[in-house]
């Protein structure tokens, strides 16, 4: 974990940082979250993220405190404090400090915190092996596609995973796979056609997966976009989920289930050398 964080325009050691048990966060996880992945020092697929935070705030009414080049200029002085060069940037905004009420406060000042997290990405032992994912029951609410910072269900799945040993969870409604605990879930099946499900308010629009699909139409790679279930996922020739700090991460067993050959696919390959090469490139 870092050692500077940001809190409400001040940087401050990790150990003094301080946000009020009134916090509209705190009591009722009102506020939006962004995570970026930081590689050689420099952020990846920002604008995206940025993007999605406007999004997100947008649908839950709140006003960034900040704008985009305060954010920018905020991130990389994270990165600098703390001599971040591989890892991430968290970012939250909630509606601020008011007296425990439902309805929104008038007058709140939202609170923006953020702190950088050293994670090993490239080169990740998992990704080189592959890892192991569950199915679960999707249990929560209906507008998954805003990045909420209410996230007790993706905690119980993550920890239904742990338990099995396994790096994820693949939420299941009315028969489908929505996406991970934390990720986007692809299939790649055995006529090499890569599989997601379409956006909607059900699931995520993962940035991360955003541009795995603009890397995959760039090279002419076949891209379907449809719900398919967990039988369907053990059944294929390869699996695997995307995020912002996994990258690509190929899934060799679901369920118990060897998925392929039990190691990462070429496909699930090509699109991880690709997105690391893209990411190198284009970060900021």
């Amino acid at each position: 974990m870092s050692e500077i964080v940001f809190v409400d325009g001040a940087y401050v050691e990790r150990k003094d940082a301080r946000v009020s048990i009134f916090d509209r966060g705190f009591l009722f996880a009102d506020g939006i979250y962004e995570v970026c992945a930081v590689l050689d020092g420099k952020l990846v697929d920002n604008s995206a993220h940025l993007a999605r935070l406007d999004r997100s705030l947008a649908a839950i009414e709140l006003a960034c405190p900040m704008s985009h080049a305060e954010i920018v200029a905020m991130q990389r002085e994270l990165v600098a404090r703390n001599a971040l060069r591989e890892g991430l940037i968290y970012m939250q905004v909630t509606r601020g400090v008011a007296d425990r009420d439902f309805a929104f406060p008038e007058g709140a000042t939202p609170t923006f915190v953020a702190f950088a997290q050293h994670k090993r990405i490239i080169g990740a032992p998992a990704a080189e092996t592959g890892v192991a994912a569950i199915s679960v029951p999707d249990l929560r609410w209906a507008r998954r596609d805003i990045k909420s910072i209410a996230l007790l269900a993706q905690v119980l799945a993550k920890q239904q995973a742990r338990k099995a040993r396994a790096a994820e969870a693949f939420m299941v409604e009315d028969g489908f796979v929505t996406e991970g605990a934390s990720s986007t879930a692809f299939i790649v099946t055995k006529a090499d056609e890569i599989v997601t499900r379409p956006l909607s308010n059900a699931l995520l629009p993962g940035c991360t997966r955003q541009a795995i699909l603009a890397l995959a139409r760039e090279r002419g790679m076949k891209l379907v976009e449809r719900a398919f279930t967990i039988e369907e996922a053990c059944e294929a020739a390869e699996c695997f989920f995307t995020s912002a700090t996994a990258f690509v991460m190929p899934v060799v067993s679901l369920d118990g289930r060897t998925i392929g050959q039990g190691r990462p696919g070429p496909a699930t390959r090509r699109l991880r050398e690709l997105y690391i090469a893209a990411a190198r490139e284009e970060a900021e």
